[in-house]
Protein backbone atom coordinates (compact mmCIF):
# COMPACT_ATOMS: atom_id res chain seq x y z
CA UNK A 1 0.00 0.00 0.00
CA UNK A 2 1.44 3.38 -1.02
CA UNK A 3 2.28 6.08 1.52
CA UNK A 4 -0.18 8.49 -0.16
CA UNK A 5 -3.00 5.95 0.24
CA UNK A 6 -2.20 5.46 3.93
CA UNK A 7 -2.30 9.23 4.49
CA UNK A 8 -5.61 9.40 2.62
CA UNK A 9 -7.09 6.65 4.78
CA UNK A 10 -5.94 8.30 8.02
CA UNK A 11 -7.27 11.65 6.82
CA UNK A 12 -10.68 10.16 6.02
CA UNK A 13 -10.86 8.73 9.54
CA UNK A 14 -10.27 12.11 11.17
CA UNK A 15 -12.90 13.80 8.99
CA UNK A 16 -15.76 11.59 10.18
CA UNK A 17 -18.04 13.52 12.51
CA UNK A 18 -18.55 10.65 14.97
CA UNK A 19 -14.85 9.99 15.37
CA UNK A 20 -13.86 13.66 15.49
CA UNK A 21 -16.42 14.26 18.25
CA UNK A 22 -15.14 11.33 20.29
CA UNK A 23 -11.56 12.51 19.79
CA UNK A 24 -12.56 15.87 21.21
CA UNK A 25 -13.81 14.09 24.34
CA UNK A 26 -10.58 12.10 24.47
CA UNK A 27 -8.55 15.29 24.16
CA UNK A 28 -10.46 16.83 27.08
CA UNK A 29 -9.83 13.71 29.18
CA UNK A 30 -6.11 13.85 28.42
CA UNK A 31 -5.97 17.52 29.44
CA UNK A 32 -7.77 16.79 32.72
CA UNK A 33 -5.56 13.77 33.42
CA UNK A 34 -2.36 15.71 32.70
CA UNK A 35 -3.44 18.58 34.97
CA UNK A 36 -4.51 16.32 37.82
CA UNK A 37 -1.46 14.03 37.76
CA UNK A 38 2.15 15.06 37.02
CA UNK A 39 2.95 11.48 36.01
CA UNK A 40 0.39 11.11 33.22
CA UNK A 41 2.38 12.80 30.45
CA UNK A 42 5.69 11.18 31.35
CA UNK A 43 7.25 9.14 28.55
CA UNK A 44 7.21 5.97 30.64
CA UNK A 45 3.50 6.26 31.44
CA UNK A 46 2.44 7.14 27.89
CA UNK A 47 4.36 4.17 26.49
CA UNK A 48 2.70 1.91 29.03
CA UNK A 49 -0.75 3.24 28.09
CA UNK A 50 -0.40 2.85 24.34
CA UNK A 51 1.20 -0.57 24.70
CA UNK A 52 -1.65 -1.89 26.86
CA UNK A 53 -4.44 -0.39 24.74
CA UNK A 54 -2.94 -1.90 21.57
CA UNK A 55 -4.15 -5.39 22.50
CA UNK A 56 -7.73 -4.35 23.21
CA UNK A 57 -7.73 -2.14 20.11
CA UNK A 58 -6.77 -4.99 17.79
CA UNK A 59 -9.63 -7.09 19.16
CA UNK A 60 -11.99 -4.09 19.19
CA UNK A 61 -11.35 -3.34 15.50
CA UNK A 62 -12.42 -6.89 14.66
CA UNK A 63 -15.40 -6.60 16.99
CA UNK A 64 -16.32 -3.35 15.26
CA UNK A 65 -16.41 -5.12 11.90
CA UNK A 66 -18.91 -7.63 13.28
CA UNK A 67 -21.01 -4.90 14.88
CA UNK A 68 -21.28 -3.28 11.44
CA UNK A 69 -23.12 -6.44 10.41
CA UNK A 70 -25.33 -6.38 13.48
CA UNK A 71 -23.42 -9.37 14.90
CA UNK A 72 -21.27 -9.79 18.00
CA UNK A 73 -18.56 -12.21 19.16
CA UNK A 74 -18.23 -12.97 22.86
CA UNK A 75 -15.61 -15.64 22.22
CA UNK A 76 -12.77 -13.32 21.13
CA UNK A 77 -11.10 -13.52 24.53
CA UNK A 78 -11.29 -17.30 24.56
CA UNK A 79 -9.92 -17.46 21.01
CA UNK A 80 -7.00 -15.24 22.04
CA UNK A 81 -6.28 -17.39 25.10
CA UNK A 82 -6.57 -20.71 23.25
CA UNK A 83 -4.36 -19.57 20.38
CA UNK A 84 -1.82 -18.23 22.85
CA UNK A 85 -1.67 -21.56 24.70
CA UNK A 86 -1.45 -23.60 21.50
CA UNK A 87 1.24 -21.23 20.24
CA UNK A 88 3.21 -21.86 23.43
CA UNK A 89 2.81 -25.62 23.08
CA UNK A 90 3.94 -25.52 19.45
CA UNK A 91 7.00 -23.41 20.25
CA UNK A 92 8.07 -25.00 23.55
CA UNK A 93 6.80 -28.59 23.60
CA UNK A 94 6.81 -29.40 19.88
CA UNK A 95 9.78 -27.22 18.94
CA UNK A 96 8.22 -25.59 15.88
CA UNK A 97 9.78 -22.34 14.61
CA UNK A 98 8.25 -19.39 16.54
CA UNK A 99 7.22 -17.52 13.39
CA UNK A 100 5.65 -20.62 11.85
CA UNK A 101 3.82 -21.16 15.14
CA UNK A 102 2.57 -17.57 14.95
CA UNK A 103 1.21 -18.12 11.44
CA UNK A 104 -0.42 -21.42 12.43
CA UNK A 105 -2.12 -19.75 15.40
CA UNK A 106 -3.42 -16.92 13.22
CA UNK A 107 -4.91 -19.54 10.90
CA UNK A 108 -6.40 -21.31 13.91
CA UNK A 109 -7.98 -18.04 15.06
CA UNK A 110 -9.50 -17.56 11.60
CA UNK A 111 -10.84 -21.14 11.66
CA UNK A 112 -12.39 -20.68 15.12
CA UNK A 113 -13.98 -17.44 13.93
CA UNK A 114 -15.24 -19.22 10.81
CA UNK A 115 -16.79 -21.89 13.03
CA UNK A 116 -18.68 -19.17 14.91
CA UNK A 117 -19.88 -17.77 11.60
CA UNK A 118 -20.91 -21.11 10.12
CA UNK A 119 -23.00 -22.03 13.17
CA UNK A 120 -24.59 -18.58 13.31
CA UNK A 121 -25.36 -18.37 9.60
CA UNK A 122 -26.38 -21.89 8.64
CA UNK A 123 -28.34 -22.69 11.80
CA UNK A 124 -29.86 -19.18 11.77
CA UNK A 125 -28.99 -18.55 15.40
CA UNK A 126 -28.15 -15.42 17.32
CA UNK A 127 -24.41 -14.75 17.26
CA UNK A 128 -24.72 -13.65 20.89
CA UNK A 129 -25.92 -17.09 21.98
CA UNK A 130 -23.57 -19.00 19.67
CA UNK A 131 -20.44 -17.20 20.84
CA UNK A 132 -21.38 -17.54 24.50
CA UNK A 133 -21.35 -21.29 23.87
CA UNK A 134 -18.19 -21.39 21.78
CA UNK A 135 -16.42 -19.16 24.30
CA UNK A 136 -16.99 -21.88 26.89
CA UNK A 137 -15.77 -24.55 24.47
CA UNK A 138 -12.59 -22.69 23.53
CA UNK A 139 -11.87 -21.80 27.17
CA UNK A 140 -12.39 -25.42 28.21
CA UNK A 141 -9.97 -26.70 25.56
CA UNK A 142 -7.52 -24.02 26.70
CA UNK A 143 -7.61 -25.24 30.30
CA UNK A 144 -7.41 -28.91 29.32
CA UNK A 145 -4.35 -28.36 27.12
CA UNK A 146 -2.57 -26.04 29.55
CA UNK A 147 -3.83 -27.74 32.73
CA UNK A 148 -4.38 -24.21 34.00
CA UNK A 149 -0.65 -23.52 34.11
CA UNK A 150 1.46 -21.00 32.21
CA UNK A 151 3.78 -22.29 29.50
CA UNK A 152 7.19 -20.73 30.01
CA UNK A 153 10.48 -20.71 28.07
CA UNK A 154 8.91 -19.05 25.04
CA UNK A 155 11.68 -18.47 22.42
CA UNK A 156 13.17 -15.01 22.82
CA UNK A 157 13.15 -14.46 19.05
CA UNK A 158 9.54 -13.25 19.21
CA UNK A 159 9.84 -11.15 22.38
CA UNK A 160 10.33 -8.00 20.31
CA UNK A 161 6.75 -8.31 18.98
CA UNK A 162 5.42 -7.59 22.45
CA UNK A 163 8.32 -5.85 24.14
CA UNK A 164 10.17 -4.09 21.32
CA UNK A 165 10.11 -0.53 20.02
CA UNK A 166 10.12 1.08 16.59
CA UNK A 167 11.06 4.77 16.48
CA UNK A 168 10.72 4.68 20.29
CA UNK A 169 7.08 3.59 19.95
CA UNK A 170 6.00 0.23 21.43
CA UNK A 171 5.79 -2.33 18.62
CA UNK A 172 2.33 -3.66 19.66
CA UNK A 173 0.97 -0.17 19.00
CA UNK A 174 2.64 -0.10 15.57
CA UNK A 175 1.12 -3.48 14.72
CA UNK A 176 -2.26 -2.20 15.85
CA UNK A 177 -1.95 0.84 13.55
CA UNK A 178 -1.11 -1.44 10.60
CA UNK A 179 -4.19 -3.55 11.39
CA UNK A 180 -6.29 -0.39 11.65
CA UNK A 181 -5.18 0.92 8.25
CA UNK A 182 -5.86 -2.45 6.59
CA UNK A 183 -9.32 -2.76 8.14
CA UNK A 184 -10.29 0.82 7.27
CA UNK A 185 -9.11 0.24 3.71
CA UNK A 186 -11.19 -2.96 3.59
CA UNK A 187 -14.36 -1.37 4.95
CA UNK A 188 -14.17 2.00 3.18
CA UNK A 189 -12.43 1.40 -0.13
CA UNK A 190 -13.42 -2.10 -1.30
CA UNK A 191 -16.67 -3.69 -2.52
CA UNK A 192 -16.48 -6.11 0.40
CA UNK A 193 -16.59 -3.18 2.83
CA UNK A 194 -19.57 -1.61 1.07
CA UNK A 195 -21.34 -4.96 1.24
CA UNK A 196 -20.67 -5.08 5.00
CA UNK A 197 -22.57 -1.82 5.49
CA UNK A 198 -25.35 -3.03 3.21
CA UNK A 199 -25.75 -6.28 5.13
CA UNK A 200 -25.71 -4.40 8.42
CA UNK A 201 -28.49 -2.11 7.24
CA UNK A 202 -30.68 -4.88 5.82
CA UNK A 203 -29.89 -8.52 5.13
CA UNK A 204 -33.09 -8.93 3.13
CA UNK A 205 -32.37 -5.99 0.86
CA UNK A 206 -28.81 -7.24 0.39
CA UNK A 207 -30.13 -10.64 -0.72
CA UNK A 208 -32.36 -8.94 -3.28
CA UNK A 209 -29.40 -6.94 -4.61
CA UNK A 210 -27.46 -10.16 -5.15
CA UNK A 211 -24.95 -9.66 -2.35
CA UNK A 212 -23.54 -12.90 -0.93
CA UNK A 213 -24.74 -12.18 2.58
CA UNK A 214 -23.61 -15.45 4.17
CA UNK A 215 -20.14 -15.15 2.66
CA UNK A 216 -19.79 -11.60 4.01
CA UNK A 217 -20.91 -12.64 7.49
CA UNK A 218 -18.72 -15.76 7.75
CA UNK A 219 -15.66 -13.96 6.36
CA UNK A 220 -16.09 -11.16 8.90
CA UNK A 221 -16.26 -13.70 11.71
CA UNK A 222 -13.00 -15.14 10.35
CA UNK A 223 -11.35 -11.71 10.35
CA UNK A 224 -12.44 -11.15 13.96
CA UNK A 225 -11.07 -14.54 15.03
CA UNK A 226 -7.77 -13.89 13.25
CA UNK A 227 -7.34 -10.50 14.96
CA UNK A 228 -8.14 -12.05 18.36
CA UNK A 229 -5.46 -14.68 17.74
CA UNK A 230 -3.00 -11.95 16.69
CA UNK A 231 -3.61 -10.03 19.93
CA UNK A 232 -3.21 -13.25 21.92
CA UNK A 233 0.11 -14.12 20.30
CA UNK A 234 1.49 -10.60 20.73
CA UNK A 235 0.56 -10.83 24.41
CA UNK A 236 2.48 -14.12 24.64
CA UNK A 237 5.49 -12.27 23.25
CA UNK A 238 4.86 -9.44 25.72
CA UNK A 239 4.72 -11.75 28.77
CA UNK A 240 7.33 -14.24 27.59
CA UNK A 241 4.91 -17.02 28.49
CA UNK A 242 1.56 -18.45 27.41
CA UNK A 243 -0.96 -17.63 30.13
CA UNK A 244 -4.33 -19.43 30.04
CA UNK A 245 -5.95 -16.19 31.29
CA UNK A 246 -4.89 -14.17 28.23
CA UNK A 247 -7.86 -12.33 26.71
CA UNK A 248 -10.27 -12.69 29.63
CA UNK A 249 -10.76 -8.92 29.99
CA UNK A 250 -10.81 -8.13 26.28
CA UNK A 251 -14.37 -9.16 25.47
CA UNK A 252 -16.32 -6.46 27.27
CA UNK A 253 -13.71 -3.78 26.62
CA UNK A 254 -13.65 -4.55 22.88
CA UNK A 255 -17.42 -4.14 22.67
CA UNK A 256 -17.35 -0.96 24.75
CA UNK A 257 -14.49 0.48 22.67
CA UNK A 258 -16.33 -0.13 19.41
CA UNK A 259 -19.61 1.33 20.68
CA UNK A 260 -17.89 4.36 22.23
CA UNK A 261 -16.16 4.78 18.87
CA UNK A 262 -19.49 5.23 17.13
CA UNK A 263 -20.24 1.72 15.82
CA UNK A 264 -23.95 1.03 16.29
CA UNK A 265 -24.97 -2.24 17.95
CA UNK A 266 -27.75 -2.59 15.41
CA UNK A 267 -25.34 -2.60 12.46
CA UNK A 268 -24.70 -0.52 9.35
CA UNK A 269 -23.42 2.60 11.13
CA UNK A 270 -19.92 3.61 12.19
CA UNK A 271 -16.29 2.99 11.40
CA UNK A 272 -14.16 0.24 13.00
CA UNK A 273 -11.42 2.87 13.35
CA UNK A 274 -13.51 4.46 16.07
CA UNK A 275 -12.70 1.42 18.19
CA UNK A 276 -9.17 2.77 18.64
CA UNK A 277 -10.49 6.03 20.06
CA UNK A 278 -12.90 4.12 22.29
CA UNK A 279 -10.13 1.82 23.51
CA UNK A 280 -7.93 4.86 24.22
CA UNK A 281 -10.67 6.44 26.34
CA UNK A 282 -10.99 3.22 28.35
CA UNK A 283 -7.21 2.98 28.64
CA UNK A 284 -6.90 6.57 29.88
CA UNK A 285 -9.62 6.02 32.48
CA UNK A 286 -7.96 2.84 33.74
CA UNK A 287 -4.58 4.57 33.83
CA UNK A 288 -6.01 7.45 35.86
CA UNK A 289 -7.36 4.91 38.36
CA UNK A 290 -3.85 3.52 38.78
CA UNK A 291 -2.20 6.96 39.02
CA UNK A 292 -4.69 8.04 41.69
CA UNK A 293 -3.81 4.98 43.76
CA UNK A 294 -7.31 3.51 43.53
CA UNK A 295 -7.48 -0.27 43.83
CA UNK A 296 -7.06 -1.98 40.44
CA UNK A 297 -10.11 -4.09 41.29
CA UNK A 298 -12.19 -1.02 40.52
CA UNK A 299 -11.12 -1.29 36.88
CA UNK A 300 -13.65 -4.07 36.28
CA UNK A 301 -16.43 -1.98 37.80
CA UNK A 302 -15.39 1.05 35.76
CA UNK A 303 -15.35 -1.06 32.58
CA UNK A 304 -18.90 -2.16 33.35
CA UNK A 305 -20.02 1.43 33.85
CA UNK A 306 -18.39 2.44 30.57
CA UNK A 307 -20.16 -0.37 28.70
CA UNK A 308 -23.57 0.50 30.15
CA UNK A 309 -22.97 4.17 29.39
CA UNK A 310 -21.83 3.44 25.83
CA UNK A 311 -24.83 1.23 25.11
CA UNK A 312 -27.16 3.84 26.64
CA UNK A 313 -25.66 6.61 24.51
CA UNK A 314 -25.96 4.42 21.42
CA UNK A 315 -29.62 3.79 22.18
CA UNK A 316 -30.31 7.48 22.91
CA UNK A 317 -28.62 8.58 19.68
CA UNK A 318 -30.67 6.07 17.63
CA UNK A 319 -33.93 7.20 19.28
CA UNK A 320 -32.99 10.81 18.54
CA UNK A 321 -32.32 9.94 14.89
CA UNK A 322 -35.71 8.19 14.62
CA UNK A 323 -37.49 11.21 16.08
CA UNK A 324 -35.87 13.50 13.53
CA UNK A 325 -37.04 11.24 10.71
CA UNK A 326 -40.60 11.22 12.04
CA UNK A 327 -40.74 15.00 12.32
Amino acid sequence: MKKENIIKILGSILKEKQISGIMAVLGLMIVIASLSSPYFLTAYNLKAVIRSLAFVSIVAVGQGCLLLLGEIDLSVGSIAGLCGVIGGILMVNVGINPYLSLILCLLLGAILGMLNGLITVHLKLSSLIVTIGTAGIYKGINLVMSEGRAITDIPKEIYFLGQGYLFNIPLPFIIMLVVLVLIVFLTKYTPFGRYMYAVGNSKEASWILGIKVNFIRITTFMITGLLAALAGMIMVARLGSSQPAIGELWVLNSIAAAVIGGVALTGGIGNPAGALVGATIIGVIENIIVLYGVSVYWQTAVSGVIIVGAVALDSISRMGALRKKNI
